[in-house]
């Protein structure tokens, strides 16, 4: 009986009948933030919610530190569907360029403030365009305020900056920005900055302190100037693997993406506090910024801004009329 019982059973595999366990599903999420960031910890936690929801069906795993490439070659893997979801900021503005409306220096005041954007400027308005470019946004997350450091002196006023060599994100805004302030700005890949401001090929560079911590900038980088000069939001961009999925996961995703908005401005708002100190604690500069100098000098990158993209003028007009009453 045992022997007929084996042989019945080597039918079975040779026929197909015993079939192996399904692999489970991995949603690859990639970003460029280092272990502590802002990035991590908040990809880490919505990887963490979607994935209690989500059981058997598939599995969020969030490759950090640029693992999966920077932020350019992220946005060109979604599109090609080797990555599955990815958490973009300031490269959005090349993608789509009304996105650029995040690269105004003060326009947003508060994480309040940029709640009311989000909803009634970002949702509505920003998200379909970036659909029209290939990125479905299912989320509006934090890059955060940004801040600027370097080696040569403390940055008060926009003339400060003169002839200093800073290392920005890709994004032609913000290399204006930094230009009509007297700065030589040069984009470079986040992976690549360390070693940049360690070698002296660049003086500074500008992020929030949720990245500059992590990163360990403060052991390259003598001067923390409290700029807050443009605060960039993120997004959790799915790309063409996004239709593969089953209704079910998707809607998993879509709504753990929003669940996570408030929790992510949280977080941010106590790493701005608690990295600040620790910055500091590390040996760092800090000094205050002529916040008045910098808007008055700002206001050229406005006006081209408005020329340059249909719709800008009227979406910077909005987003002002929904900050707070000073």
């Amino acid at each position: 009986m045992r022997f007929k019982g084996l042989i019945a059973a080597a039918v079975l595999a040779v026929t197909g009948m015993v079939t192996p366990a399904l692999a489970q599903t991995e949603i690859k999420f990639g970003h460029v933030g280092e272990p502590g960031s802002l990035f991590d910890q908040t990809a880490t936690e919505f990887a963490k919610r979607a994935n209690e929801k989500l059981g058997d069906k598939a599995k969020v795993v969030v490759y950090g530190s640029s693992q999966l490439g920077d932020d350019k070659a992220m946005l060109q893997k979604l599109k090609l569907g080797t990555i599955d979801l990815a958490l973009p900021s300031t490269i959005m503005s090349s993608m789509v360029p009304i996105f650029g409306l995040f690269e105004m220096p003060y326009l947003v005041q508060d994480r309040d403030h940029m709640a009311k954007i989000r909803d009634e400027i970002v949702t509505p308005t920003l998200v379909p365009e970036a659909e029209k470019a290939g990125y479905r946004i299912i989320g509006v997350w934090e890059n955060g305020f940004r801040q600027i450091t370097n080696n040569k002196r403390p940055i008060v006023k926009p003339g400060d900056l003169a002839g200093i060599k800073l290392r920005v994100p890709s994004g032609e805004w913000r290399v204006k920005m930094f230009q009509s302030y007297g700065a030589s700005p040069s984009p470079m890949s986040f992976s690549e900055v360390f070693v940049a401001l360690q070698t002296g090929v660049m003086d500074g560079q500008e992020n929030p302190y949720a990245q500059i911590y992590p990163s360990r900038f403060y052991e390259v980088q003598k001067y923390l100037s409290k700029s807050n000069h443009v605060y960039t939001p993120a997004y959790v961009v799915a790309g063409r693997s996004w239709d593969k999925f089953d209704p079910e996961v998707q809607k998993i995703l879509q709504e753990t993406a929003v669940e996570m908005q408030p929790v992510v401005y949280e977080i941010a708002a106590g790493l701005d506090t608690e990295l600040l100190k620790k910055l500091e604690d590390a040996g760092m500069v800090a000094n205050e910024v002529d916040t008045a100098a910098f808007v008055e000098a700002s206001k050229p990158i406005y006006e081209e801004f408005s020329a340059a993209v249909p719709g800008a003028a009227e979406l910077i007009q909005k987003a002002q009329s929904l900050a707070p009453a000073k």
